[in-house]
């Protein structure tokens, strides 16, 4: 495996959200099948798949690690303390 090489993805409750109003986007979407292909495919490629903990992910800069809160509806992080300014799925994923 080549070392510092990986690719995470939020570990979310998949089953939890199929509950909820938001249950045929997320069958729609084939979360699980896809995460499934994602492990299978960064294996073979010698990363690493890690699962991370969502909570504060969107709330969190990248930039300097302090918290910006926002409601999930919010779509950029413009954070007051570094002045990082970012779409707020590619701050996540830096985080």
């Amino acid at each position: 495996m080549r070392k510092g090489k990986h690719v995470a993805h939020e570990a979310l409750n998949i089953k939890g959200l199929a509950r909820t109003r938001l249950a045929k986007s997320v069958h729609d979407a084939g979360w699980g099948q896809f995460l499934q292909i994602l492990a299978a495919k960064t294996e073979r490629a010698g990363l690493l798949t890690i699962a991370v903990d969502p909570r504060g992910s969107s709330q969190e800069c990248s930039g300097c690690g302090r918290e910006v809160a926002k409601e999930l509806h919010e779509r950029w992080q413009d954070c007051p303390h570094c002045g990082l300014s970012i779409g707020g799925d590619h701050n996540s994923a830096r985080v």
